[in-house]
């Protein structure tokens, strides 16, 4: 079977950012014409299918999630991201799939039974993983995911680290702990330096202990469990824990209560994403607000508008502090 030329195959050979290319074949401003000459020469040459060209040039995009989430609880996040997706690609009349993809995976095979136009890849994506993508030459952005020459849009997971950081200082906590899976994430790494901002600038010392990364086990819940399990063990146990998002907050809380240990009394507890639990957690969760619809519709506006390789966006984040009758603020 030939395969299609796709425009990231244009750009490659004529130096240029996929959007240049996709300017040039549909005659939009913006270009020298010498650049738009070469770009439409080398896509001649290449064999590219001008008939496809349409407003809409987009119809099919495949929504791509790593297999290696436990996919029913990340759902919990991913869910109102990839529905804000699918609303912007109904407006858009563009058709949506989804595919939950590992590094093991027959990459391209498992790809192109979708035919897509265009992939959005959303979360964690190792760099081989990324490589392998980039290597079918379609259209590429991330969402809650940076990776070099390629357009992405993220919350802003540095702004949110401080923020949550800076509540629990609030409230007199001085040992605040930081709870993660892994700092291999693009997002966990930006929360973990928001936080170290904040104790920074409250002139607060914490012990390396205090930073809890979960041990590699095969389940990440059994190796947060683990990681909270030892901070509750230190000689000098924190009075506060930022977990790098709400699932693993919940966790802590409930590890702390299995282990007598009062939420928010003795140990307050912030979270990151707000997903739906939160606020049904007992205490309720304070937590790090994401408008995950807005994060959805944003990626895929990059692949509509061609965005720049090196195109990034932030969107801003918000506090929510959730009050326990009683209990006071967690």
């Amino acid at each position: 079977m030939t395969k299609r030329i796709r425009i990231r195959d244009i750009a490659t050979e004529a130096g240029v950012s996929a959007g240049a290319v996709s300017r040039a074949l549909k005659g939009q401003p913006g270009l020298k014409e010498e650049t738009r000459q070469r770009i439409l020469t080398i896509a001649r040459q290449q064999g590219y299918d001008f008939t496809r060209l349409r407003n809409d040039k987009l119809r099919r995009v495949l929504f791509l999630l790593h297999r290696q989430h436990n996919i029913s609880s990340a759902l919990t996040f991913y869910s109102p991201l990839l529905l804000g997706v699918e609303n912007a690609c109904r407006d858009a009349g563009i058709a949506l799939s989804f595919l939950a993809l590992g590094p093991t995976d027959a990459v391209e095979e498992q790809v192109r039974l979708h035919d897509p136009d265009a992939l959005l890849c959303a979360g964690f994506f190792e760099p081989e993983l990324l490589a392998a993508l980039r290597n079918m030459q379609l259209p590429l952005a991330l969402i809650d995911l940076w990776a070099p020459g390629l357009p992405s849009v993220n919350p802003d997971n540095l702004q949110g680290g401080y923020l949550a950081t800076r509540h629990l200082i609030a409230q007199g906590r001085t040992r605040i702990a930081f709870l993660a899976s892994s700092l291999a994430h693009y997002s966990i790494r930006l929360r973990e330096k928001g936080y170290r901002q904040a104790l920074y600038e409250a002139k607060l010392l914490t012990p390396p202990e205090y930073e809890a990364i979960a041990p590699p086990l095969l389940d990440t819940e059994s190796s947060l469990v683990s990681a909270v399990e030892e901070l509750l063990a230190l000689p000098q146990r924190p009075d506060a824990i930022f977990a790098y998002n709400d699932s693993a907050a919940l966790i802590a809380i409930r590890v702390c209560q299995q282990h007598g240990v009062k939420v928010p009394e003795e140990i307050a507890i912030v979270g990151f994403d707000d997903i739906d639990t939160a606020s049904v957690a007992h205490p309720p969760l304070s937590t790090i607000a994401i408008d995950k619809a807005s994060l959805g519709r944003s990626g895929l506006q990059l692949l509509i508008d061609g965005a720049r390789d090196d195109e990034q966006q932030l969107l801003p984040v918000r506090l929510v502090a959730r009050q326990s009758a009683g209990e006071g603020l967690n």
